[in-house]
């Protein structure tokens, strides 16, 4: 029984975590065209209140999944909540632009913290049997948040203002910590001679960041150079680590398992593939249709709904079919919704608009649950943080790439001014090449989701559930 008790109060923190995280991060897309005419910021410039905080998960993530194998998840969880708090009190009491990118970059350093022991707590605590079941529950409740977070951010916005959408993550962030003190054990290991890879770690950071902010800078020499410059330092990287006796990722993870790398792939595709679609989606119902925060907010919650809904179903039906082909199928559906965008013009109905929306929505369903079953079932639970945060670095790099594609686009056409009647043309033009980028990368997506192979489920001892 205390077991159960356990299990129950660590899937209510996963649950509630899943959801405050991605509720901030939508409610902040809708309020950036608000926040830009505070502080005189273009599309350009706005695009880094994304950008910023995507450049801080990435790095971050692998060391801090690293770190929580050694010293605990919980730990690393809770000092990710207190840093959560105070980057969010800073931000709604900003005073510029670049107050608000810099707390943004603290914002990023929390969430990777998070990101990297949320589900390692609750995968250690699930049988492989009810993983699929139980991390669709996460996941739909990711969904929610990100469905609440345009409706509610768009309502917040336009009676209060942008800044309430920050106060209202700073008692979240007190209640998370409440919970997880009172609901999660204290799991500190301090295994005997096993050491954090520092060396390792500096160059994988250091080999991402200079990678993703030099794309997000492209096309100029400056961006070319980093991107050089980060993939050299990701080489030494790689041939350190497979020398090194501890290392902090296990290269073999990615050369002999292929279920590990390809998920991982997929999820780097996809998610670059479909990240920046909302970011877009939001300035074009705000700039070019005419609609207020709340309406556009409206509009924009009917995929993360539709994900909401399918996910806990997909699920529970990964535990029973073949990962590889639910989540190739979701690939399939998102490659539709994003071949049906890049038609988008000053006329299209806001009824296309929705179809477009609940194409992708049951795509990214069909792909995401799935998905992170295949990765977290393919690996032994002695890595079970590495490998979460490895899946998650690649899901923060495909929404840098992601912002990094629609930044250069709109930085073609439209340079760092705003948009106005006079060159909405012009936006809508770098719209349209964005969504064809996309589909041309969910299209390639598609066979690296279906060479992952199928998972080896073995016969598992059966468990109370949950």
């Amino acid at each position: 029984m205390e077991m159960i008790n356990s299990r129950r109060g660590i899937l209510i923190v996963t649950i509630l975590s899943s959801f405050s995280f991605p509720f901030m991060s939508s409610s902040v897309i809708v309020a950036l065209p608000s926040i830009g005419q505070e502080f005189a910021m273009g599309p350009t410039l706005l695009g880094w209140i994304s950008t910023s905080f995507l450049l801080a998960v990435a790095p971050l993530m692998i060391p801090f999944g690293r770190l929580s194998d050694i010293y605990g998840r919980k730990n690393i969880f809770v000092m990710g909540l207190l840093i959560l708090f105070v980057a969010s009190l800073f931000i709604a009491l900003a005073r510029s632009g670049e107050m608000i990118i810099a707390c943004r970059v603290l914002q990023g350093i929390s969430s990777a913290m998070l990101n990297a022991t949320v589900f390692p707590i609750m995968v250690a605590a699930v049988p492989l049997g009810q993983r699929g079941h139980v991390l669709g529950l996460a996941t739909a409740a990711v969904y929610f948040g990100l469905s609440a977070g345009p409706f509610l951010g768009g309502i917040i916005t336009h009676y209060l203002g942008w800044r309430f959408i920050f106060w209202l993550n700073v008692p979240l962030s007190l209640a998370l910590l409440m919970i997880t003190g009172v609901t999660v054990e204290n799991d500190q290991r301090n295994v005997p001679g096993e050491k954090f890879d520092s060396v390792g770690a500096f160059l994988l950071a250091s080999g991402l960041l200079a990678v993703m902010y030099g794309f997000s800078s492209l096309p100029s020499p400056t961006g070319f150079l980093l991107i050089g410059i980060g993939i050299f330092d990701i080489i030494g990287f790689v041939f350190f680590e497979m020398k090194a006796s501890q290392p902090i990722v296990d290269i073999n993870l990615f050369r002999h398992n292929a279920v590990f790398a390809f998920s991982n792939l997929a999820a780097l595709i996809n998610y670059a593939a479909t990240f920046a679609v909302t970011f877009l989606l939001s300035f074009y119902l705000q700039n070019i249709k005419a609609l207020t925060p709340q309406f556009a907010g409206l509009i924009l919650i009917t995929q993360p709904i539709v994900q909401a809904v399918f996910s806990p179903m997909i699920g529970r039906l990964s535990d029973r079919m073949e990962p590889r082909l639910l989540a190739s199928s979701g690939m399939g559906l998102t490659l539709l919704g994003l071949i049906m965008l890049v038609f988008l013009d000053g006329q299209s109905a806001l009824l296309y608009i929705l179809i477009c929306l609940v194409v992708l929505g049951c795509g990214f369903a069909l792909f995401s649950s799935p998905n992170t079953n295949a990765v977290m079932s393919s690996v032994d639970s002695q890595v079970y943080g590495v490998a979460n945060a490895t899946l998650s670095t690649m899901r923060q790099m495909g929404m840098t790439f992601s912002m990094g594609i629609v930044m250069m686009c709109i930085s073609l056409f439209l340079g760092k001014a705003e948009i106005v009647a006079g060159n909405q043309g012009q936006f809508l033009n770098s719209m349209r090449i964005s969504f064809v980028i996309f589909a041309l990368m969910c299209g390639g997506g598609i066979f690296a989701s279906l060479a992952r192979g199928n998972i080896n489920r073995a016969e598992q001892p059966s468990a109370n559930s949950l």
